[in-house]
């Protein structure tokens, strides 16, 4: 999708081209308490990820997509953001427990149902001792026949998380309609000793 847009990032249904309303939020709030090193799931064409530079976390930022990554660099030039190409099921050893705060928004409801487990547990693996995973998803709690991408993830697929090593620090599940509804919250790994 990335490359059929083109030059047009408005083409892409998800970019915004602005950071994440309730990542700013939180960020504005309960995240001033965090600092250090970031990471950023799924970063797109970058919002999120110069949003946390701005707030002086050192940030890395990566994306499946080739042509995200392009444009991000065209849009931010003189960006501190290490972004890179990167597949969540291989990523750098040397990002396993090193970010103080993952970023994950709607990736893991953009994911084959059947990859969700695994993918889960890799950002939950990026995930310092001590440090906070801020995850965004649409939910339900069961997956719906002939549902299309995205799939909302469930319970079951959140738990691999906590299983992963995280705790719930702060959850908030907004309703949209009868079984749909909006997650949003912070994960902690308990630091060590």
């Amino acid at each position: 999708m990335y490359a059929a847009a083109g030059d047009d990032l408005t083409a892409v249904p998800w970019a915004n081209l602005k950071p994440f309303p309730l990542l700013v939020e939180w960020l504005d709030g309960a995240g001033t308490a965090v600092s250090g090193a970031a990471l950023v799931v799924g970063s797109g064409y970058g919002d999120d990820a110069e949003e946390l530079a701005r707030r002086g976390f050192a940030v890395s930022a990566f994306d499946l997509a080739p042509t995200a990554i392009e444009r991000t660099h065209e849009r931010f030039p003189e960006s501190t953001v290490e972004y890179r190409v990167a597949d969540l099921f291989e990523l750098p050893a040397g990002w396993r427990e090193r970010f103080d705060l993952v970023v994950e928004i709607r990736t893991l409801q953009s994911l084959p149902i059947e990859e969700r487990a695994a993918a889960a547990r890799a950002i939950a693996g990026t995930v310092a001792p001590g440090g906070r995973l801020w995850l965004f998803a649409l939910a339900r709690d069961a997956h719906a026949r002939g549902e299309t991408r995205p799939w909302p993830v469930t319970p079951a697929e959140l738990a691999v998380l906590e299983a992963a090593g995280l705790a719930w620090e702060s959850r908030r599940e907004d309703l949209l309609d009868a079984d749909l509804y909006d997650v949003v919250g912070t994960l902690r790994r308990p630091p060590l000793g």
